[in-house]
């Protein structure tokens, strides 16, 4: 079982989450929703010493998978996606890249995943996720050896993902939240796209958008 830290960085203009997913053991690294700032995470990671091994992208806003391409490019690793989230990376009116930064542009994932589809980079094994609602292929990566999962915007501490943007709807998200994350382990830390950690058991203790009492 692999040893794993977990760090936090902020990016992009609205202070996204961006995480590093560490192998203590190995010194192998996974990084996941890059939204900006890529000259500043390439020389956190050369500095660090730390061999990246992979980038995912839990759904193709800006501002989590705007300097993914660029950082892959420059370590010669793989970006990773769910499969249904290929279009919106590629759509500058998907994305939201031109209309909220008013710099269109367009990204891409070398590898497009399916739902429950599980990887191993690092040593780290993790399980796709498929949980739609915010985006049409959002999805949330889960590590179990971490008891962690990273929901992008789907579930925050709290709240939920907005659903205003295209390919957004409330009832999808809402039934992702339920059958996708609800399930797990009660003990699973979530980490969101943006603000604070929580658990699975506090959101369905507390979260007033998604109640637990109707599962």
């Amino acid at each position: 079982m692999a040893n794993i830290k977990i760090e936090t960085t902020h990016v992009s203009p609205i202070m996204t989450n961006c995480y590093l997913v560490i192998n203590l053991d190995s010194g192998e690294l996974i990084l996941i929703d890059p939204g900006d700032n890529a000259p500043g995470l390439i020389e956190s990671i050369d500095d660090s010493g730390l061999a990246l091994r992979g980038i995912l992208l839990t759904h193709g806003h800006f501002d989590h998978a705007g300097a993914a391409n660029e950082i892959a490019d420059h370590f010669g690793v793989s970006v990773y996606a769910h499969e249904k989230e290929a279009e919106v990376l590629s759509a500058p009116s998907l994305n939201l890249s031109g209309g909220m930064m008013g710099r269109p542009a367009a990204y891409k994932a070398d590898r497009l995943l399916k739902d429950d589809e599980e990887v191993t980079l690092g040593g780290m094994t993790f399980k796709t996720l498929y949980t739609p609602g915010h985006t049409v292929g959002g999805c949330s990566f889960y590590f179990p050896e971490a008891k962690a999962v990273f929901a992008g915007d789907t579930l925050f501490c709290g709240s939920v993902g907005r659903t205003d943007f295209p390919g957004g709807s409330m009832s999808v998200l809402s039934n992702s939240i339920r059958e996708k994350l609800y399930t797990l382990p009660g003990d699973t830390v979530v980490y969101p796209g943006h603000d604070s950690i929580t658990t699975i058991d506090q959101e369905k203790e507390n979260n007033p958008f998604v109640p637990a009492d109707d599962i």
